[in-house]
């Protein structure tokens, strides 16, 4: 891919919805097609980021309120984007990211009840202009994702599992929200199904925006064909 023509693929859902699996499936299967890959997870992905990411995950913050904490997010978010995915898309590469800043919306947002405006706000200093291409939402029921959480975790739940199954349902129809505002961007896959099936979906989404950036690189005569 020519400089600056990357692709920029995020993946949000709730806890238990197997993002980490199928990131790292996309990014295989990607990478044996002969695409150059970055894998990256918020909060964290660049060191200053994965500092502030144990601050927020080990509960550290949650004492100084939701909103302390979604600055904390939109900090680690600015350091993730400007060292490490702008100068990435900006080498051709595909970024994919476990969460973004539809986290953000939904966590501190949706049911952190802050106000839209300030987190939107803080998004935009954010991302400064860096929005993604595609955007995956993997979409559980809550009970289940978070059974599929207890069954993992041997350390416990983090500060965001630990949280109530109505509180986690919430989220769940936020993100759906989401995908029904920005349908452009988001595309909604089913994680109750089989792991296989599940990527199977995911690598034919990925290859649709994958096509034009290919066929904008093709001779001028094989157009013609």
């Amino acid at each position: 891919m020519s400089s600056g023509t990357g692709l920029f693929v995020t993946f949000e859902g709730g806890e238990g919805a197997g993002k980490s699996t199928q990131i790292r499936r996309l990014a295989e299967a990607l990478k044996a097609e002969g695409h150059d890959v970055l894998l990256t997870r918020e909060p964290g992905g660049s060191p200053g980021a994965e500092a502030v990411r144990h601050v927020l995950l080990s509960g550290a913050a949650e004492a100084f309120g939701t909103r302390m904490e979604a600055i904390l997010f939109a900090a680690a978010r600015n350091d993730h984007v400007e060292e490490i995915i702008r100068p990435a898309l900006y080498k051709g590469r595909i970024v994919l990211c476990d969460r973004f800043m539809d986290s953000s919306r939904v966590y501190q947002g949706i049911t952190g009840n802050l106000e839209p405006e300030f987190i939107e706000t803080l998004q935009r200093v954010a991302i400064n202009g860096v929005m993604p291409d595609c955007t995956l939402i993997l979409d559980i029921p809550a009970k289940l994702g978070l059974e599929r959480v207890i069954k993992r975790n041997a350390d416990g739940p983090d500060r965001f599992e630990k949280e109530t199954l109505e509180t986690h349902e919430k989220r769940r129809e936020a993100y759906l929200d989401i995908a029904a505002r920005e349908p452009e961007r988001c595309h909604v896959v089913n994680a109750t199904q089989p792991e296989e099936a599940i990527a199977a979906e995911i690598l034919t989404i990925v290859r649709q925006l994958l096509k034009p950036s290919a066929e904008a690189r093709m001779p001028e005569a094989a157009h013609h064909e």
